[in-house]
């Protein structure tokens, strides 16, 4: 069985960190084109270094690569206003996207907890890091229990928020309410992100708030256990930092945490995680950059999977 040609196009922290997992995890997947736009970046110059063709003219540049017509999947690592244009274009060409920025042009797609749902989409988004690492946890609870409201801390380490990142911000906290929701299946979700500027940098830490109506405790621990081991499957680093929290709360309480008068009673769940990265590219305190790689790299190589066995038969 041969293998599925993926492109990354954005030559910064998150492609260059997926296009080393590419080269030394791809199992279905074959590196072939790393993009970018500065002929000067340590992406592209690592991928040269590593035998992988290049371009700096953006996704121009790729389209116009001799070996393009190849290519299946295209990784996007660049910004959320870059990929509107890059997906009308590989929606064109016949290319399946993968979205690693916050856009959500296509459906938000979190392996631990709908991939199967979006196999065969064209153009798949991988919400957001502090997405990546607690969606699952709300989906478990909801799992349990109905999430009446669910809120999410992302803390990362400043150094590991490359100007991507940075850029979106606002999107990022749009982009992970929505999906809390959406994915999660909380009735309402709120997500902020901290860029911790501390020396030396901290690791990934994310806390993961959940307001339940009624639920099993035990019932509720063992779902957000077994989801912790589903997600670890494919994000070595990801762990709960501390045993699963819960509160019962009277209806007072709920009220003001909902914003609604008349709240019946529920139990406040809190979960505490860290991730820790593979230290592929940057160091391991990098957790946010490693679980967004690793989520977009098990989504393609379930996607190539697929599709090679389709040849096969």
């Amino acid at each position: 069985m041969g293998k599925c040609k993926v492109a990354v196009i954005g030559s910064g922290n998150i492609g260059t960190d997926l296009m080393i997992k590419l080269l030394r995890h791809g199992r279905h997947l074959e590196m072939a084109a790393m993009v970018g736009v500065d002929p000067e970046s340590d992406g592209l110059a690592r991928a040269r270094r590593l035998g992988v063709a290049t371009t700096h003219e953006g996704i121009d540049g790729l389209r116009a690569m001799p070996g393009y017509a190849d290519i299946e999947i295209v990784f996007d690592a660049t910004s959320a206003g870059a990929h509107a244009k890059h997906a009308e274009l590989l929606k064109a060409d016949g290319k399946r996207a993968i979205d690693l920025t916050p856009a959500a042009i296509g459906p938000y797609t979190v392996p631990a907890v709908n991939l199967d749902e979006h196999l065969h989409a064209a153009n798949v988004n991988m919400v957001t890091c502090g997405g990546q690492a607690t969606i699952p946890i709300v989906a478990a609870v909801a799992r349990a229990a109905p999430v009446r409201y669910a809120e999410i801390v992302a803390s990362i380490a400043s150094k590991s928020a490359g100007p991507g990142t940075r850029a979106n911000i606002d999107e990022f906290t749009e982009t992970t309410s929505r999906a809390i929701e959406s994915v999660g299946g909380a009735a309402r979700g709120k997500a902020i992100i901290v860029l911790n500027p501390a020396e030396p940098p901290l690791i990934m830490r994310d806390t993961v708030y959940c307001l339940t109506q009624g639920g099993d405790p035990d019932a509720i621990r063992a779902s957000i256990q077994a989801m912790v081991a589903t997600v670890a499957g494919y994000v070595p680093g990801y762990r709960l930092k501390q045993d699963v929290q819960f509160e019962a709360l009277d209806a007072a309480a709920c009220a003001a945490i909902l914003r609604q008068h008349g709240a019946a009673p529920g139990l406040k769940v809190s979960v505490f995680l860290e991730v820790e990265g593979a230290g592929h590219y940057l160091p391991a305190y990098a957790g946010n950059l490693d679980i967004m790689t690793s989520a977009a790299l098990a989504a393609a190589e379930r996607m190539a999977e697929l599709s090679l066995q389709k040849e096969v038969a």
